[in-house]
This record gives C-alpha cells, structure tokens and sequence, in this order.
C-alpha cells in the first residue's frame, strides 16, 4: 500500500510504522512526518493517519530507507576465532548457526570470515540485502586489524595500495595504515573491498608479512564496537539505512 491510499482504513498508520522500527517516539514521528522529512513509495508525506503496509512499502527518513517490515533480521555477530562461516555443518564443527539456534528465522551470513579470522559478520533474513553486500559491484569496505611481526618498511603501505600480485589476480587495499607497536608486534589498519578467500591474509604474505591474528572490525557502516566474542546485536536504525543506500536499496 502506497501513500496515496491514506483513506484506506487497511494497513498500519505511518507514524505506528517509524516508531516500532526504531526511529523514534510515535510523537517525534509525528513530526518528522510533519517536517516533510519522511518519503513513502518515492512520495514525501506530511499528512498525519497515513496507512502503509509494512511488509510491502518503502519507507525513508531524510533519505535513508527504514527498515519495517516485522518479520526483517538483521544482526552484528561478533564471530570467535574457530568458528566456521556457515550457518551448518556436516563435520560437527563450530558455526555461526550455532550463536543462532534459538531463532525461528531462516538466517544469512553475509560474506565470509575464514576459520581463524574474528569479528564482524552479518546476519539477516533480507535476501536482496544479503545479495548485494556480498556483490563485488557495490564495493562495500570492511576493515580489518592485522597483528603481524615488526618492523615494518615504510613502502608495504604504498605497495598494498598499488597492487600485489596473487595466484588469482590482482589485489589492493584502499587504504593501509600502522595503528599501534609493541614487543616486536605491529597492529596495522586495512581497508578494502574485495571479498576474495583469505585475501588479506594472502596480500600480507606477498609483502612479506604474515598475517598472526586478524580481526574484521567494520562492514560499510557497521562498526564491531565492544560487542564481545559469541555475541551478537541488533543493527541501529541508522546502521541498516546506511546499509540500504550502499547498495542502493
């Protein structure tokens, strides 16, 4: 249902809507609606006791889409080193599914995390959404925290931008940065796009700097934060509508 079906008595009231989705009190979506800064169907909507279908209508506050529908998922999993990227597995082995098991939803994991990397990986029922984060079209950044034994030369930042060679092509970082040192240790920052198998472990291999432990702290907009091991969250009302509009959802 659309916003110019607001005389329609079916549907759910629009400011119902934003404030069980997390945007804010029915009041305050009141006067979001108000201010002209909520968009229903590519229509901006002002009038109050407008009636939408959650399940169906897309739904934006000041450009970024809202995620309404009731039965949607999306979590932040904080995945523990040893953990497989599956949602099952035949070998009895540790996976995400396992953090999961009590959900009735049929869940996706967005990407992969190989066995000994931790951090960040996403969960979620939208499959369109899952789709595109994975696709390498869209060029959504993760970033990752890579220990690795120091010192480093200067130029490994410049050659991981340029390009290294691996066995299935070309690889680069967008960005590179040393983040902290100690006892012979180094901490260093990588961002990139691609999603190639091990592939930050296998360009810092290349330049000479295997990888010891690596951790993926940030997926596009969602950051891993103090989320501990083994645990998981739901994503922020404004986490998922930067996740929409990377994806150009």
């Amino acid at each position: 249902m659309t916003a110019r079906e607001d005389q329609s008595q079916t549907g759910i009231r629009l400011q119902k809507v934003l404030a069980s989705a997390g945007v804010g009190s029915r009041r305050a979506c009141e006067e979001l609606i108000a201010e002209g800064r909520v968009e229903v169907d590519g229509r901006i909507v002002r009038e109050q006791g407008v009636r939408v279908d959650p399940e169906s209508a897309v739904i934006r506050v000041d450009g970024l889409r809202v995620a309404i529908g009731t039965r949607t998922v999306h979590l932040a999993l904080n995945k523990p080193k040893g953990v497989v990227s599956t949602m099952s597995d035949d070998r009895g082995r540790p996976c995400l599914g396992d953090y999961v098991a009590d959900r009735v939803d049929r869940l996706f994991h967005v990407g992969r995390l190989d066995t000994d990397t931790e951090g960040l990986i996403l969960l979620t029922n939208d499959g369109e959404l899952a789709h595109r984060l994975s696709h390498p079209s869209y060029e959504v950044p993760k970033t990752y925290l890579a220990e690795i034994a120091g010192p480093i030369p200067r130029d490994v930042g410049k050659r991981l931008r340029a390009g290294v060679e691996l066995d299935d092509g070309l690889a680069r970082v967008d960005s590179f940065k040393l983040v902290g040192s100690a006892s012979g240790r180094v901490m260093v920052e990588l961002v990139l796009h691609e999603g190639r198998n091990r592939i930050v472990r296998r360009m810092m291999s290349e330049v000479g700097h295997p990888v010891q432990r690596l951790v993926r702290v940030k997926f596009g907009p969602v950051s891993l934060g103090d989320l501990r091991p083994g645990r998981f969250r739901q994503l922020s009302h404004s986490e998922l509508g930067e996740l929409y509009r990377s994806v150009d959802l």
